[in-house]
């Protein structure tokens, strides 16, 4: 359905704000490189009017955590189901960039500056090269779209081709122009749908297993998972939003970045924010977790925040390991999401060699 917006002044009486337009696309262009998270506060912008050597540029590249390929294309006059065959074209150019390719692009969209150097000083972590572009999402970005380019992209996702819109208003005020905008889909189920898709090359069907990423830090604790159950993330949407993949039962394979599969279990309940989140403690006594967890911060200091507060999924551990005895292996699977459901051989692989090491992981808990 068509997604509008309407804006009241706040009062006694009420008064509507008048919509209005932007004075150029351009202007829009320059806010969103300005300012990401108009978009998304966990991507990184690398790229700006990128010829793709199809006759076309592309309006904006950025990166998400996982280094994944964000393709951002605005509607710049064109009717909307043009701006989605294009989105779709310059995909096809997306998919063969390899990391030199991509190193190259921010290089010229920074004037020179090293991509690895950006990444690891943006997101805390080193880029790995494998995982460069392994997937990619298409988002456009656009005042308008029509019923028949809304069942487009409704078509793709449901074919695991994640592709989203971002639909933007501009109202008038006193003090200026606002700007509003909202996802025509969650883009949780976008990311889901590119962390999940992989290379059309090496796709194959998933096991039913899912993957997830416990980033051991001085936010979070693997001894404290371990020790109380669950498995957690936050700090914004993108990290803690894929957590809402798993459901009561579910198996998953824990690895811990920078030191391997830590463990295997089934989940307990479906995620649970900080706030509402309790653990029983060594006398017994049911309390907030936040009380419970001393070991590192769990984004206390965004417990208000409902985007960027931990979200927590209990679990009921078959195996665990500490991270000295983490499992680690040439050619294992890997990604920055924090739960995935992968369709990759990588991932077969993995978990073949997996269940040779935990060598209970189908045992009832």
């Amino acid at each position: 359905m068509p997604i509008k917006h309407s804006l009241w002044r706040v009062g006694p009486k009420p008064q509507l704000l008048q919509e209005a337009t932007l004075p150029s696309e351009a202007l829009l262009e320059e806010m969103i490189v300005a300012s990401p998270e108009i978009l998304a506060p966990e991507w990184m912008m690398i790229g700006r009017q990128e010829d793709t050597g199809f006759g076309g540029r592309i309006d904006l590249l950025a990166l998400a955590p996982d280094g994944a390929l964000i393709l951002i294309e605005l509607k710049r006059g064109k009717t909307p189901r043009e701006v989605v065959a294009q989105a779709i074209d310059y995909a096809s150019w997306a998919e063969r960039l390899e990391a030199q390719d991509i190193t190259r692009i921010y290089a010229r969209f920074s004037g020179g500056k090293s991509l690895d150097e950006a990444f690891k000083a943006r997101f805390g972590t080193a880029l790995d090269p494998e995982t460069l572009n392994q997937s990619h999402q298409i988002v456009i970005v656009a005042a308008t779209l029509d019923a028949a380019s809304e069942r487009i992209v409704d078509y793709l996702n449901r074919r695991d081709i994640p592709i989203n819109v971002l639909c933007f208003q501009v109202f008038e005020t006193d003090a200026g122009h606002l700007l509003s905008r909202a996802w025509l889909i969650d883009p949780a189920e976008t990311q889901v749908a590119a962390a999940t898709s992989g290379t059309t090359a090496n796709k194959e069907p998933w096991n039913g297993e899912y993957y997830a990423c416990f980033g051991h830090c001085e936010t979070r604790d693997w001894e404290d998972a371990r020790r109380y159950g669950f498995i957690c993330a936050g700090g914004g949407a993108w990290y803690s939003g894929t957590l809402g993949l798993l459901k009561a039962g579910d198996l998953v394979w824990v690895k811990a970045p920078g030191y391997g599969f830590v463990g295997v279990g089934r989940v307990r309940s479906t995620p649970v924010p900080a706030s509402d989140f309790k653990l029983t403690d060594d006398q017994g006594v049911e309390l907030p977790a936040l009380e419970v967890l001393k070991k590192a911060s769990y984004h206390r200091e965004f417990v208000d925040d409902p985007e960027r507060q931990e979200c927590f999924v209990p679990m009921d551990w078959i195996e665990t390991r500490p991270l000295a005895k983490a499992v680690n292996e040439t050619g294992m699977f890997g990604n920055q999401n924090t739960v995935c459901a992968p369709k990759t051989p990588k991932w077969r692989h993995t978990v073949e060699r997996l269940k040779e090491i935990f060598t209970g992981w189908n045992k009832t808990v």
